[in-house]
């Protein structure tokens, strides 16, 4: 009896881990854009608009890309972790698209910078 007990509770307290783990996490849709352009797109009546006209070229310069990415969504700009960075990096090489492509990005943001876990195309 004691150890059914033991076990339930255990297994209680574990899934409650889980489910803590996840909390704080957030999903943003808009547009990878690197930190260097970032700031001119930000003078701009509609940022998030701007940067959807932004070249995916220019973004993958070795200039852009050692500044580092972030994403336009919700009307302002959030900026990626190290492992964020790569794989915005990543998610640009792989899209088709010149200009405009819009992505999902899901993490957790902790002191106005983003801990990404995973970076989607969507449309």
């Amino acid at each position: 009896m004691l150890r059914k007990f033991v076990f339930s509770l255990m297994t209680v307290i574990a899934l409650s881990l889980v489910v803590m783990a996840q909390e704080g996490k957030i999903t943003l849709t808009g547009y990878i854009i690197d930190k260097a352009c970032s700031a001119r797109l930000a003078k701009k009546s509609d940022p998030q608009a701007a940067a959807a006209e932004e070249p995916t070229s220019c973004a993958l310069m070795e200039g852009c890309v050692k500044s580092g990415f972030g994403i336009y969504a919700d009307g302002k700009y959030t900026e990626f972790d190290a492992k964020g960075v790569a794989l915005a990096k990543a998610a640009l090489e792989k899209t088709k698209k010149d200009k405009g492509a819009k992505f999902q990005v899901t993490g957790k943001v902790t002191g106005g910078k983003m801990s990404v876990t995973d970076i989607k195309e969507v449309e």
